[in-house]
């Protein structure tokens, strides 16, 4: 869909607006031109006309109102009337008495004035009157150019996504439900309205989203968050409309809306009215579905922390479903994929131990850079050395990607498992740690313990202090948790007043971090060994469930 641009011309100073304007404005300075000189005679005193008199250098007079003027060979004087003895000037020299037309030149300015300020009014209003039709002219030209709302049908399937197993787990039973809604009816089981995949840039959530699709065989309708905002107040609220009624008439069916945020931003108090109307009516539609409706939303985003919280409470986005960057055994299981139709003889575990920190995307520009570097070095077979040539390549392309050397590796796997090892001890929850990613699970409580808290400052803590400990060197990669700790820590002493006696100090602050640093410190004295296995399960795995690291303390203690 193209941009609408504003492309109002200024018809008011066109070439023959323009012509009139200085046509008018020459004439109105003739007037006063001719207005000025037009009296041009010198005045003189009753002594200098008694002298022309005496001297008989008058010619004529000319009675012109309240003056006489005095013509001779030398030039023309004014006097007043009254002011010299006109009965003997009268009987000497032949009188003129000239007409008054002064106020006919008074008026005719006074009318070019009252014209060109009417000109002006009247071409003022044409402009603007212009401008309004172009206006409804872009606006009829944005409509035109809108795509219309199509249903697109998907052949990607679960085959073509690569690893994810849990995201997979989580959407089978959406895809059963599209495929069978009846056997959910009769039970009476409303499935989720919508679902919300969170995850960066690059872990392939629109190809899962088309998977879902494909697997359940249904309409799939995909709109970019982007594509709802435009100029005009109330336009993308009807492109909103326009889907949802689409969806409804093909249903069951899903709706995709890519980087949802573009439309769904809290509303704060930066106003935009146009995007609040998108907002407003998404949210308008996805409270006006009914629980039959076989109509599905996926929402995709990488910044759920700015989104409305009317569009993620219950009832609209049920459920959320987090994709982190891919493990080790998800990018193997994705290189196999990107590599199936491709002559290698790659050691697909050894590529993917080098791309630590690589998304699905950056790992399918991987893989085709090598295949390219490979035929440009004249060979018909992509080989571990091609990958190895181009990995900086797409390190330092449009942006970078996270990616570890070996000892990196060792060092993060010790940083990582002693976080691990130490929420497991202190039964603070998690869902995953890996060598890039840390998920501990949200809290949900409205009342946390002291205890609780502090607990989970250790766990931010645990490991800077292990690294330190392990290497007797202090980390940059420490930077992020120790802040989440800090601010954790301020929260306990300063908004929660969680202080013996309620007295609330930064001396406090500072006694209970150097006290939550040794205690942590000790633990992980104690804990040493079975920091060494976690460390090397994730060397060897990526990544560590809560479950898996209970098993690994209980082989010990």
């Amino acid at each position: 869909m193209k941009a609408t641009k504003r492309n109002f011309k200024a018809r008011f100073l066109d070439k023959k607006n323009l012509k009139i304007i200085l046509s008018l404005t020459g004439v109105v300075i003739l007037l006063l031109a001719y207005t000025a000189l037009r009296n041009t005679d010198t005045l003189i005193t009753h002594k200098q006309a008694n002298a022309l008199y005496s001297k008989d250098k008058i010619k004529r007079l000319v009675v012109d109102g309240k003056y006489i003027r005095l013509i001779t060979d030398e030039g023309s004087y004014k006097i007043y009337k009254d002011a010299i003895n006109t009965a003997a000037f009268f009987s000497k020299y032949p009188v003129e008495v000239k007409e008054d037309k002064a106020y006919l030149y008074d008026l005719l300015l006074i009318l070019i004035l009252l014209g060109s300020i009417g000109y002006l009014f009247r071409m003022m209003k044409v402009s603007r009157l212009q401008q309004i039709q172009q206006i409804r002219g872009a606006r009829e030209e944005n409509t035109e150019l809108y795509e219309p709302v199509q249903a697109l049908k998907s052949n990607v399937t679960f085959k073509d996504v690569a690893g994810i197993k849990d995201v997979k787990e989580e959407l089978e039973e959406i895809i059963d439900f599209l495929r069978e809604p009846m056997k959910y009816r009769d039970m009476d089981i409303r499935l989720p309205k919508g679902v919300l995949l969170v995850g960066p840039p690059g872990v392939g959530k629109t190809l899962i989203s088309k998977a879902v699709a494909g697997e359940a065989g249904v309409p799939f309708f995909y709109q970019s968050g982007a594509s709802f905002v435009h100029i005009y107040v109330g336009m993308g609220a009807k492109r909103v409309s326009e889907l949802f009624k689409k969806a409804k008439q093909m249903a069951p069916s899903i709706i995709f809306i890519d980087e949802i945020d573009a439309v769904g931003k809290s509303r704060g108090e930066f106003r935009n009215d146009e995007r609040e109307a998108t907002l407003n009516q998404l949210l308008t539609e996805m409270d006006g579905f009914e629980e039959s409706s076989g109509v599905i939303v996926i929402g995709a985003t990488n910044k759920i922390d700015v989104l409305d919280e009317a569009l993620l409470r219950a009832g609209r986005f049920d459920r959320r479903i987090h994709i982190s960057l891919p493990d080790l055994e998800e990018r193997m299981r994705t290189l196999e994929l990107y590599l199936a139709n491709k002559p290698n003889s790659v050691d697909i575990e050894n590529v993917a131990r080098m791309t630590v920190g690589f998304n699905s995307a950056a790992l399918d520009t991987l893989t085709n850079e090598a295949a390219i570097y490979a035929m440009r070095e004249g060979r018909k077979v992509v080989e571990n050395s091609d990958f190895e040539a181009v990995k900086e390549k797409v390190l330092l392309g449009k942006r970078k990607i996270l990616s570890f050397t070996e000892e990196e590796r060792k060092i993060q796997a010790v940083y990582q498992g002693a976080k691990a090892v130490v929420a497991t001890w202190l039964d603070v929850e998690f869902e995953k740690i890996g060598i890039v990613t840390t998920r501990l699970t949200v809290q949900e409580h409205e009342i946390l313990s002291r205890s609780k808290l502090i607990n989970r400052v250790k766990v931010y803590l645990a490991g800077s202090i292990a690294t330190k400990l392990h290497y007797k060197e202090q980390f940059s990669n420490a930077g992020t948790d120790i802040r989440l700790a800090k601010e954790l820590l301020n929260k306990v002493i300063y908004e929660y007043w969680m202080s013996e006696d309620f007295i609330v100090t930064p001396r406090q602050e500072e006694e209970l971090m150097r006290q939550t640093v040794s205690e942590v410190t000790a633990l992980l004295g104690m804990l040493e060994e079975p920091l060494s296995d976690v460390s090397a399960y994730l060397l060897k795995h990526e990544n560590i469930t809560q479950e898996a690291c209970q098993e690994i303390l209980r082989g010990i203690f």
